[in-house]
Parts: structure tokens; sequence; C-alpha cells
């Protein structure tokens, strides 16, 4: 099921370690991964600042771009759970005063997409 939700586009947790390894030359001083998540060739990470999007381009992946979105640009977001027979949950985040969402991210069951909520949340109502 890992792999066919990962060719499906869902996003699975990644370990820590593994992210801070790739992407800690992103962190600026004070800035710490919370959590992240991969699909096959794209990341996003939430870390106690903001939330970098990280979207591999081409053919052979080697054009990589990274989007950062600071909490504070964050005007809403939305979260659906999974359901029975939908095995996606939703995440939907719009930035500033954008009509439509910015961001829409699938994640596949082993993920708790409140888990996600509870991050966003807390960094968004400070």
């Amino acid at each position: 099921m890992g792999l066919f939700s990962a060719l499906l586009g869902n996003a699975g947790e990644a370990s820590l370690e593994s992210l801070q390894q790739e992407y800690g030359k992103l962190m600026v001083d004070g800035e710490s991964i919370e959590i992240g998540f991969k699909l096959i060739r794209d990341t996003f990470l939430f870390t106690n600042k903001r939330i970098i999007l990280v979207e591999k381009q081409g053919i052979t992946g080697s054009k990589v771009e990274y989007k950062s979105i600071p909490y504070k640009s964050i005007a809403r977001f939305s979260i659906e759970s999974a359901g029975t027979f939908d095995l996606d949950a939703e995440l939907k985040i719009w930035v500033s005063s954008e009509a439509n969402p910015s961001i829409v991210k699938q994640f596949n069951k082993s993920v708790n997409v409140y888990d996600v909520q509870k991050i966003i949340t807390y960094h968004t109502c400070k």
C-alpha cells in the first residue's frame, strides 16, 4: 500500500533525522524541523518558523525549487480526514488573501492529519 500511495501522490511522514541531514542547510539559527512528509520527488517540512515546500523539477530532478511560507502569511487552512472508502486525508492552506488554496496536499492513512493541524494551529494562533 505504501508504494501504491506514493504513486498516487500521497505523502507519508519522513524521519526527522533524514530530513535534518538533507535539508538542514535551509534552516536559520534557532529553526528546527518539527515534522516532514515525502512524496515521490517532493518534500514538505513544518519547522518552528515556517513551512518549506521542496519541489524537484524536470526529468532528472536536479533542479529544485524551495518555497518558504512563514506561518504569519497563512490566512486560513482546512483539513479533511480520510474516510472509509476515501483513503486520503487532505490539507489546504490559503496564503494571505488568495481566493483559492495556495497549497493542497494529500496524506495517506499512515499520517495523522490532526497532528499536522495542531502544528499549523499552534504557529498561526500565537
